[in-house]
């Protein structure tokens, strides 16, 4: 038996793009290293006075977190929340759809750990808190995605039922803007200017790139497509033997 040495070296070729694209698709298939954690000891829906912490964890070797920007789920009003605790120096002040806190830049690679307090939680089983963390840099980790499987997924605290005889308060006035005035005096760096709600909606990531399953799908079409002529051409060598 012969095979002629054109198509030998073809075939081995096809089988190394097979075996790198594999490769590749496990290395960028992987979740989102960091992302944004969210627990409270009194999860439970209608509770009141409950406190919320948060663990903004850092990504960037080179940069630090200097703001965090919450789009508040529905059935929690801005004016039904107040600062807890957070890094030193850092101010809290609240919008029409969510809050922010920022202050001097964390260092590099140093989470954002901060608690709020809200009034009275929603009858919900679930509370999604959009988060956008901004570095001393510039750049913005936007963990708004609602699918918990997603690369950017948002912090989520799931809630026990609502206790027997729980009622929903009274909601609060109406506030606009306010800074916490607890908050120290210290001035905070310049960061860019934290993207409105509707920028956070229409954008999951900074790069613009690809998901998870787009990346799959893409590895897995290539390892057909080598497969499939790896195939052709052991069956064409066989034929001229």
């Amino acid at each position: 038996m012969f095979t002629a040495p054109a198509q030998h070296g073809t075939a081995r070729r096809l089988t190394l793009l097979a075996a790198a694209a594999g490769t590749l698709v496990l290395l960028t298939a992987g979740p989102a290293a960091a992302h944004v954690e969210v627990e409270s000891d009194k999860a439970q829906a209608l509770a009141e006075n409950v406190e919320i912490s948060f663990d903004a964890e850092a990504e960037s070797d080179t940069a630090g977190i200097a703001a965090v920007r919450v789009i508040l789920p529905k059935g929690i009003a801005p004016g039904d929340v107040t600062y807890g605790e957070g890094p030193k120096g850092w101010k809290f002040t609240t919008a029409d759809d969510g809050y922010t806190i920022k202050g001097p830049a964390l260092k590099a690679g140093v989470n954002a750990e901060y608690s709020v307090v809200v009034r009275q939680l929603p009858d919900v089983k679930e509370l999604a808190f959009k988060s956008l963390q901004t570095y001393s840099d510039g750049k913005i980790d936007r963990w708004i995605e609602l699918d918990e499987s997603s690369e950017q997924p948002a912090p989520v605290l799931k809630l026990k039922a609502a206790a027997p005889g729980a009622k929903l308060v009274s909601p609060s006035p109406t506030e606009t803007a306010t800074e916490s005035p607890s908050a120290s005096p210290t001035a905070s760096p310049s960061v860019s200017p934290t993207p409105t709600a509707e920028a956070t909606e229409a954008t999951s990531d900074d790069d613009g790139g690809m998901s998870t399953g787009a990346w799959i799908g893409i590895g897995a079409a290539v390892v057909v497509v080598a497969g499939a002529a790896v195939y052709l051409v052991r069956r064409r060598g066989a034929g001229q033997e």
